[in-house]
């Protein structure tokens, strides 16, 4: 089954945690996986996976990231300081732009 779903948010984007077990929870996105519409955000939803002992690993309970639904996140804008929708804007030179949707803020730069 392949969602591949259109997103604004980037990798190293800010992003607020808005349901499950870790609501409220803030971080940084390390990977995003649109073809499965999820996102891996640093130190958030964090699992243990027992691995096997191989020639390069020691094995045992390893913790990580696993990955978020994307509609479970939301962008941090850094002039409101809270989780926002965004838009995009075209400026006069005709680039594109994410745009907070409270401030108004210029996300990209």
């Amino acid at each position: 089954m392949s969602t591949n779903v259109k997103t604004r948010i980037r990798r190293d984007d800010e992003v607020i945690v808005t349901a499950g077990r870790d609501k409220g929870a803030r971080g940084k996105v390390v990977r995003v996986l649109p073809e499965k519409g999820k996102v891996v955000v640093s130190k958030v939803n964090m699992i243990k996976r027992h691995t096997r002992p191989t020639q390069n690993s020691a094995g045992g309970i390893v913790e990580r990231e696993a990955p978020f639904a994307i509609s479970n996140i939301q962008f941090v804008c850094p002039k409101c300081d809270a989780g926002v929708r965004m838009g995009v804007k075209s400026l006069e030179d005709g680039r594109k732009v994410r745009t907070c949707r409270k401030c108004g803020e210029v996300l990209d730069q």
